[in-house]
């Protein structure tokens, strides 16, 4: 837990919960741009997008988690993360703000109605709380 600490973290925000990811997994934030669909794939990858040449999957955390799906506004962003040695986009809401936590607490076993096993711990802040993704078990289990 005291490694949570000393991170930073990016907050972005699914069907107006906020979600943190560490600074140190986002590669790039961009605006949403057209997702091209692969089909016969998990259904939570949305496509693949082109990124200056580089083709990149992106998730759909909405479908992941079963939350309500997301409507593409000028605020919807695609973060890049790095993860397992792969480059993969995750659609937000929107994304606000980078932060440090001062105080984290270990996740309960169900998080808004998600499996808590996705989460690191649960940052506390003077607006709310913020559950911190466990990016590599959110993508690949």
């Amino acid at each position: 837990m005291e490694d949570l600490l000393t991170s930073q973290y990016v907050v972005c925000e699914l069907a107006n919960e906020k979600y943190a990811l560490k600074i140190g997994d986002v590669y790039e934030i961009i605006k949403m741009q057209p997702i091209t669909p692969v089909h016969n794939s998990k259904p939570f990858l949305e496509g693949i997008i082109n990124l200056r040449g580089k083709i990149i999957p992106v998730v759909n955390l909405h479908k992941r988690f079963g939350l309500p799906n997301y409507t593409t506004t000028k605020k919807t962003r695609i973060v890049v993360v790095k993860s397992r040695d792969e480059m993969v986009g995750i659609v937000f809401d929107k994304v606000n703000q980078v932060l440090r936590f001062s105080n984290i607490q270990p996740p309960p076993e169900m998080v808004a109605g998600i499996d808590g096993a996705y989460f690191e711990g649960i940052g506390i802040t003077d607006e709310g709380v913020i559950s911190i993704l466990k990016i590599d078990k959110v993508l690949h289990e």
